[in-house]
């Protein structure tokens, strides 16, 4: 099943055009690698496909699960199986990590018109995710990333991946900045929710990552378009090249 379908894409950033043709196609259950120099504008198509304010699309179409994606609102897009893991995760002050996933999840539930979910099956499920993800379950009382470590924060985003079960991860160079550690943290939670059925678009300019994370399609995006798809061989060639070659 086609998952999600971008067609001649363009995209502007307060008047410059930052995408110039993008298309790319992605069937259920794959996990593709898009990678580019800084400015490429890997984190502009990763905002594009979230809703994120101040990106003006001027041209084609993105269609997710059957649907125009971007005529959705940018929670609508969430509630449909989106999840974006952000760069640098912000901190929420005077918001405990289980009142953060509830609110999350029941905005969820009532987007598909379901009940809020009991308090029982919450916890339940708030443990076998936190021990998915090895997750300390004391970090459930504190505030969101507040405090927290590079690799705490993105345990804690691979957490809220697992809490809301998203069709499609998208993570934005999630690994900027992270020790080999941390990187691993990222990739032991991708590896442990890959399904059939869920697929993930890996956002990067390093290779480290896509050592732990095995992508069935590698695109190198430059310029605001893909100059090259493939698979393995790509990252290697980016190893010894850089990105000069494309």
């Amino acid at each position: 099943m086609t998952l999600l379908r971008i067609t001649g894409l363009h995209a502007s950033v307060a008047g410059k055009e930052i995408l110039k043709g993008i298309d790319l196609e992605i069937q259920a259950g794959e996990i593709h690698a898009v990678m580019g120099p800084n400015g490429a504008g890997k984190s502009t198509l990763s905002a594009v496909l979230t809703g994120k304010q101040g990106y003006e699309v001027t041209a084609g179409s993105v269609e997710f699960m059957g649907k125009d994606l971007l005529a959705m609102k940018p929670e609508e897009r969430a509630w449909a199986g989106i999840f974006l893991s952000f760069q640098y995760p912000i901190e929420i002050p005077g918001v405990t990590i289980t009142n953060f996933m509830k609110t999350a999840i029941n905005s969820k539930r009532e987007a598909e018109g379901l009940e809020p979910i009991k308090g029982g099956e919450f916890l339940k499920l708030m443990k076998e995710k936190m021990a998915l993800v090895k997750m300390n379950p004391e970090f459930a009382k504190r505030e969101v990333n507040v405090g927290f470590s590079g690799g705490e924060k993105k345990r804690n985003e691979i957490f809220q991946m697992a809490m809301l079960d998203p069709v499609l991860a998208i993570l934005d160079e999630t690994d900027s900045g992270l020790d080999v550690d941390a990187l691993k943290i990222v990739a032991d939670g991708v590896n442990a929710l890959h399904t059939p059925e869920k697929s993930a678009i890996v956002i990067t300019h390093y290779q480290k990552l896509l050592e732990y994370v095995k992508p069935d399609f590698v695109h190198v995006l430059k310029e605001g378009r893909i100059v090259a798809d493939g698979g393995r061989e790509l990252i290697d060639k980016i190893e010894k090249d850089g990105f000069e070659g494309f």
